[in-house]
Order: structure tokens, then C-alpha cells, then sequence
């Protein structure tokens, strides 16, 4: 039996997966499946013109429900399951097909977190459409852990993306580090909205949260650009995944204890809300 993209690609994901019920796991496995799809047709070695043609061809099955490809059948299974806005799935097209241009440049903060919003932020709250997580207030935390998670991504792969002529953010040290410190804002602002998550499905959220967030850390780390540059993909090893694991077991206790949290997102997805509703993705 193949392994899932899960487990090929997302070791981190897949990691903090081991704590989600089974039936639980198995859906977001089928999400990250589709999504990956997704990603690879546009991340494919083809040339533009073919990649964009494999990409309108693919989103033009999905939406006419050809079940020929099983990731998309199983995709409409949860979007039936699970009451997913196929909204959100559009902005996560979009999103994708920001990358099929011969460059990418993104010139301000709002695009960067419009283009983190359309290719993570949808993930996350697709996902807590699966976890069951009903609140508003839930539903835009999710959104929030996937845009940090993105702009993690994005400090973290500024030599690769160069070289696929994608440029997200500019090339130095300062601008990455500063995207980094954006990513906690957005870390921190999701925190204690993961108390509307279902407690069976909470602690592994809790540690997919710590553990991507040390990506960053390790990033933070790094001297200079030639530094930075010499460490390569920089990721997390197993040993510190098990001490984040660890700290993770500490933030389930405090979210017990914590009272629900009634911030306003409007400032926080400000930039976001000017050119996508997401009151209509929830």
C-alpha cells in the first residue's frame, strides 16, 4: 500500500497527526492529499504553459465531480461530511495559481498574507471544519495557525523559491527575520482559540503549532544570510520534536484553565477581509 502525502511530505504535520483519533487522522490525511495534489501540479518540473493547463484541467474535474481521480472524490466526501464552503477551495486555487507566472513577486504585506491566507490559511480552516470546530472565533484561529504556518514556509524557503523565480519576500536576513516575527503574531493570536477544538483532537493541534513555530526558532538563530544560506532546509529532528511535544503537554493544561478568549479578528485579518469575505467561508 502507498504511503499517503502525509507521511511523504509533511513530517511535521504527520507527526503531530499520531495524536489525532484515527477516523480523524484519516479525513485530514484525505485533505492533505487533495491539497498536495494541488501543490505539486503547480511545483511540477513541466513548463509554464503545461503546468497551468494541468491545473485548469484538474480544477475543472473537481468542479464537475469527476470521481475518476479518487483525491477528488474523497475531497467531496468531506466537503459533503463536513460542510465545507467550496468558496474556500477556490481561494485555495487562486492562491495556487499566484505561483504560475515565470516570476513571482509579492510587493507588500497585504499580498503576502492574501497568497499565505489562499494556500494555508484555507488548510487550516478546512481542517477545523474536520475537527468540528463550529465557532467563529475557532474558525478564524484556524485560519491564523495556517497563515503562520506559511509565512514560516516562506522564511524558511527563500533560496529555493529564488531559484523557481518566486520571490515572496526579499532576499536578506532582516526580511526574513521580520517575517518570522509576523508569523508569531499570528502563532500567538491562535493560541487560545484552540480551546474551541474538540479536547480528543486538541493536544495534536497543540503540537503541530510548537513544533512548526520551531522552524522559525531555528531560523532565528542563523547570523546572517551566509549563514542561513550554509544551514540549508532547515527543519526540526526528531529530539526536538519530543521536547516540543513535551511543552505541548504544559499548553494543554493552560488552555484548561483559560478562559475563552473574545478578541476581535477584524484588525488581524484586515488585509485579508479587503479583498476576500471570509465570513462567507465559515
Amino acid at each position: 500500500m502507498a504511503k499517503n502525502y502525509l507521511s511523504i511530505y509533511a513530517k511535521s504535520f504527520n507527526w503531530a497527526g499520531f495524536f489525532l483519533p484515527k477516523i480523524k487522522y484519516k479525513s485530514c490525511s484525505a485533505l492533505y492529499d487533495f491539497c498536495r495534489t494541488v501543490d505539486n501540479i503547480v511545483d511540477d518540473e513541466e513548463n509554464l504553459h503545461l503546468k497551468k493547463k494541468n491545473l485548469i484541467k484538474f480544477k475543472k474535474k473537481f468542479f464537475e465531480k469527476d470521481f475518476s481521480s479518487s483525491k477528488i472524490e474523497k475531497m467531496w466526501d468531506l466537503i459533503d461530511e463536513f460542510s465545507i464552503s467550496t468558496k474556500i477551495i477556490e481561494d485555495l486555487f487562486d492562491g495556487v495559481e499566484t505561483d504560475l507566472e515565470e516570476k513571482v513577486k509579492l510587493n507588500s504585506r497585504k499580498d503576502l498574507l492574501i497568497y499565505s491566507y489562499r494556500v494555508a490559511g484555507t488548510v487550516g480552516l478546512m481542517m477545523a471544519k474536520i475537527l468540528r470546530v463550529n465557532s467563529e472565533r475557532g474558525l478564524n484561529s484556524a485560519i491564523d495557525l495556517g497563515i503562520a504556518m506559511q509565512l514560516t514556509n516562506i522564511a524558511r524557503d527563500v533560496i529555493e523559491d529564488k531559484k523557481r523565480n518566486r520571490e515572496y519576500i526579499d532576499h536578506d536576513i532582516i526580511t526574513i527575520k521580520e517575517t518570522l516575527k509576523l508569523a508569531d503574531l499570528f502563532y500567538n493570536s491562535s493560541f487560545k482559540s484552540i480551546k474551541e477544538i474538540p479536547i480528543s483532537c486538541r493536544f495534536a493541534i497543540l503540537v503541530a503549532r510548537r513544533v512548526y513555530r520551531q522552524i522559525g526558532y531555528e531560523i532565528l538563530k542563523k547570523k546572517d544570510l551566509e549563514d542561513y544560506e550554509r544551514a540549508g532546509k532547515i527543519f526540526v529532528t526528531n529530539a526536538g520534536k519530543i521536547k516540543q511535544t513535551f511543552l505541548s503537554l504544559f499548553d494543554f493544561i493552560i488552555l484548561i484553565f483559560l478562559k475563552p478568549v473574545n478578541n476581535s479578528y477584524n484588525l488581524r485579518h484586515e488585509d485579508v477581509n479587503k479583498e476576500i469575505n471570509l465570513n462567507e467561508r465559515f
